[in-house]
């Protein structure tokens, strides 16, 4: 199976060339290999392969009846509908390629999902098709229709989808696995909010009531679009889930009381919105909402007699149902219109599909011997001993009549003063696939007794029986058959009445369902805004306020809800006297924080915050953690020192009172460190800790926070790098936002000495000595540090970020020597070339890694000898490193670029107006 999904995602990838070299056609073999796969018996039974354990995800594949049957549609019908477009559309049309590539992928996602025995596997399929039909539906993106109708069936097919995965959570912690055949063979009690739930995703994907109006306003796609997601496809996903998930949940509360119900409404509604449609496809739309509504009563009825005449039904609808849409597309591309007002002899003109239609009409109407009769006798059979949803269903079948007569009437009848419609040749590659599933339905339908045979395994997991039901061709004269009589001669009353009928539906029509959705959603869509007016209201303060009480609330509800604590973790007040003293200094800084009154001293008292941070990573032997803490908050200072130029250095006075702030933040601090202490009290495994020092010596490193950073975990660093650069480029451009380049223009106060260490220096008054001093005596001396950074973090203590840290500051020091000139003269390469460049030194050397090693750094490791230089450890991870490196130096570029460069030019620029 893993091999067909790979094959629909490279022939999807592929599709633009492959369109571009010979046409839509040749994307019709992936489904169709497929296809053949599955009907010669080629793949095993049931296979799976480890893909998430953690969570329980694995690809983990079944084919049952059930599962063969939705395959054999999916990728059957895939197959022709990809020929039929292939003259469907223009040879020469741009969008060719990007509708080959989405219906492909949509297709592999199909059968991914029909063919899934993993709850969660299950869910990552439907939302593919969830996207790639989005994509397909808003096919044309300059229709603002076509645009809305891609929106709406995304929304709300995914919060169906969202409710579904709550419920599969739960239904799995409730069975203790998520393998779809262990939960049908031993079923659990699931409980009401996950059947609920579950039923939500099924409901809303089959466009049951209330969810039934993205259906209808997905006509707006290209037809074949719509003979393949909306007949055989995306919209029997949901009536798929009711049927794999029946024999677990049909018999608790409340899948039956739910499903049956809303079903029978589907059809009625539906139906007869129908008989007053206008246009074919819309009205083959309701239809089909009509119909899977009689598929939900039956599958939702939870019993193996309904469910059987379910899946014949199932078959039916796929052939007859996508053979009548794409006979639209050809009446539509023959005649130029879809509107049956306006066609009018199309049948003498078109007598082949003429009977194509009425082919596919008799089975979709349930007349002999068709599989559509079959599949209806089936059904009103298994529903005998429920009185009101057999009327239902009657009633239903009756709209179903009506609406299909009114079908072919109105696209081939002649009608009188109406001028007959002039057609052209219809090309056999559109009128091929039509035809095949028209006669299909002719075909099968004496093979019902060996279908009924075909389901018995499947029908046998249910645990309820239900009534006896059986799926034959002829059955005798039978109350059911009788039934069906019936709402044959009620449809074709109502055909003949359908001027009244289509009036007295516009008289009764209260409410356009299309109008309540959008409505309700630019309704909430005020209250968004207006939400988000009120709480983000630009105020920092409000927001940081805002997240700590959050957090508070969190701590407080985990305590309440959480049951008595485990308090047994030993409390050491220090393990040192000079963790003593450094925490009181912290302590001291802190309050003096909360007294501050100017901008530079807060900056201040909170870097002395993070230097005793420091010290107390060196005081409990992290010397690594303590440089990359001093280092880190250093810059962190600059920073600030340059931004405070630009902010009033007078008194900050607090809009709130400081002892709401006291207490507030001394609330914070009892819940973070009360959860510490919780955690640590509830620990039941051996810490990881201990794990460390074999694996650092196993990466042949001598440093473990290095060997942790660089082997173990050596995505995640790669991540938090790139998430670094990202970070930085954001906060960079918004001070260049109003600029139309990121070029700093020489100060005009600058003289420049080529000749000397500093290539510039600022105008008297605003040099500082000591800077110059140490940039000329230090500048090339920390360099050469923040190089043996880089290559000791192996082995000491040290690294890539560390050295790219130390490189950084020399490069400040020059900055605030020389200015925005010596800025440019001290890395004369641009800030985005040196990111850019180490982030693909990084992220090649780990793919590299990768392709000929066995881990992502785990390709080369040696020790060199070289002269001067001595004793030097080369490895994967030293590249990795080297490009973390220049990363961190191309930030530090950046931010003295734009907070400091920037803030020059701006300062500079101010001072010559006022001099002006």
């Amino acid at each position: 199976m893993e091999s067909l999904l790979i094959l629909h995602a490279v022939a999807a990838v592929c599709a633009p060339w492959l369109v571009r070299r010979a046409s839509l056609a040749v994307l019709a073999l992936p489904p169709a290999a497929a296809f053949a796969v599955t009907v010669l018996g080629l793949l095993p039974g049931r296979w799976s392969t480890a893909w998430a354990p953690a969570i329980n995800l694995e690809l983990a594949f079944r084919l049952d009846a059930l599962a063969v049957l939705m395959a054999c549609l999916v990728t059957g019908v895939g197959a022709l509908v990809m020929v039929y477009s292939s003259r469907y559309f223009a040879r020469d049309d741009e969008g060719n390629g990007r509708y080959g590539g989405f219906m492909t992928a949509f297709a592999g996602s199909m059968l991914g999902l029909v063919t899934a025995d993993n709850l969660l596997l299950l869910y990552v399929f439907w939302e593919l098709t969830t996207v790639f039909s989005y994509l397909l539906i808003g096919y044309d993106p300059e229709s603002r229709l076509s645009r809305q109708a891609a929106m709406k069936a995304l929304m709300v097919t995914t919060f169906g989808g969202l409710a579904m995965l709550a419920g599969f959570v739960l239904l799995g912690q409730a069975a203790g696995t998520y393998r779809i055949s262990e939960i049908v063979a031993h079923p659990p009690r699931a409980g009401l909010a996950a059947v609920v739930l579950i039923l939500a995703g099924a409901l809303t994907k089959s466009a049951v009531v209330p969810f039934s109006t993205w259906l209808p306003a997905a006509m707006a796609a290209p037809t074949p679009v719509s003979a393949y997601l909306h007949a055989a496809a995306m919209v029997k996903a949901g009536v798929y889930l009711l049927a794999r998930l029946g024999p677990a949940l049909g018999d608790q509360v409340p899948w039956r009381e739910l499903a049956a119900p809303l079903g029978v409404v589907t059809m009625l509604l539906a139906g007869w919105r129908a008989l007053r449609e206008t246009d074919l496809k819309r009205l083959l739309a309701y239809g089909t909402v009509a119909q899977l509504g009689l598929l939900t009563v039956l599958f939702g009825s939870g019993n193996g007699g309904a469910a059987l005449a379910g899946a014949g039904m199932l078959l039916g609808h796929a052939l007859f149902k996508a053979a009548l849409f794409l006979v639209v597309g050809i009446v539509d591309h023959a005649a130029g219109t879809r509107d049956l007002r306006a066609l009018s002899g199309a049948g003498r003109s078109m007598p082949w599909v003429c009977g194509v239609a009425v082919l596919a009409g008799a089975s979709m109407m349930g007349l002999p011997p068709l599989a559509g009769f079959a599949g209806k006798e089936a059904a009103l059979e298994a529903l005998l001993g429920r009185p009101l949803v057999l009327a239902g269903v009657v009633a239903g079948s009756a709209f179903t009549a009506a609406y299909t007569l009114r079908f072919l009437w109105g696209a081939f009848w002649d009608k009188p003063g109406v001028a007959a419609r002039e057609t052209h040749r219809v090309p056999a590659a559109m009128f091929g696939p039509a035809a095949l599933l028209s006669v299909l339905g002719l075909a099968l339908a004496p093979f019902a007794p060996w279908y009924d045979h075909a389901m018995s395994g499947y029908i046998g997991t249910f645990r309820e029986v239900g009534p006896a039901t059986h799926f034959v061709l002829w059955g005798g004269l039978t109350l059911p058959l009788l039934l069906s009589a019936v709402s044959l001669v009620a449809g074709v009353a109502l055909f003949l009445a359908r001027e009244p009928v289509a009036r007295a539906g516009a008289a009764l029509h209260l409410f356009d369902s299309s109008q309540v959705f959008w409505t309700l959603v630019r309704r909430l869509d005020r209250f968004a805004l207006q939400l988000t007016g009120f709480v983000q209201r630009g105020s920092v303060p409000d927001y940081l306020i805002l997240t700590l009480l959050a957090a508070i609330g969190v701590g407080v509800f985990s305590v309440v809800t959480g049951g008595p604590p485990r308090l047994d973790v030993p409390v050491v007040a220090w393990q040192r006297p000079e963790q003593a003293v450094v925490a009181v200094l912290m302590i001291a800084a802190a309050a003096l924080a909360l007294l501050a009154r100017a901008y530079i001293l807060l900056a201040l008292v909170i870097g002395v915050t993070g230097y005793g941070t420091a010290l107390l990573f060196l005081a409990h032997g992290s010397p690594d953690l303590a440089l990359t803490q001093f280092l880190a908050e250093t810059v962190a200072l600059v920073v600030f020192a340059l931004v405070l130029r630009r902010l009033p250095i007078g008194p900050v006075r607090g809009r709130l009172p400081f002892w709401f702030r006291l207490g507030l933040g001394l609330a914070v601090a009892a819940v973070v460190t009360g959860a510490a202490v919780l955690a640590m009290g509830a620990r039941t495994a051996r810490p990881v800790g201990a794990l460390m020092g074999p694996a650092a010596e196993q990466a042949g490193a001598r440093n473990i926070v290095s060997a942790l950073i660089l082997d173990i975990r050596a995505w995640d660093t790669l991540g938090e790098s790139t998430v670094l650069v990202v970070l930085t480029l954001g906060v960079t451009s918004l001070v260049f936002l109003r600029r139309t380049s990121y070029h700093i223009e020489p100060s005009p106060h600058v003289a420049a000495r080529p000749s000397r260490w500093l290539a510039a220096t600022l105008p008297r008054g605003k040099r500082a000595l000591a800077f110059e001093v140490v940039a000329r005596l230090t500048f090339h001396t920390v360099l050469v540090l923040s190089v043996f950074l880089l290559f000791i973090g192996h082995s000491a203590v040290g690294g890539g970020f560390a050295g790219g840290i130390v490189a950084g500051m020399a490069i400040t020091v020059r900055y605030l020597a020389g200015g925005r000139n010596e800025l440019a003269a001290a890395v004369p390469v641009h800030a985005g070339v040196l990111m850019g460049a180490g982030l693909t030194l990084s992220t090649g050397t780990a793919l590299v890694g990768l392709l000929f090693g066995r881990a992502a750094l785990d390709m080369l490791a040696t020790d060199v000898s070289v002269p001067v230089l001595g004793h030097v450890h080369v490895s994967t991870g030293l590249l990795f490193d080297l490009g973390v490196y220049v990363s961190v130096v191309g930030m530090v570029q950046d931010i003295l670029r734009g907070l400091g460069a920037e803030l020059d030019h701006q300062i500079d620029a101010e001072e010559a107006g006022e001099a002006a």
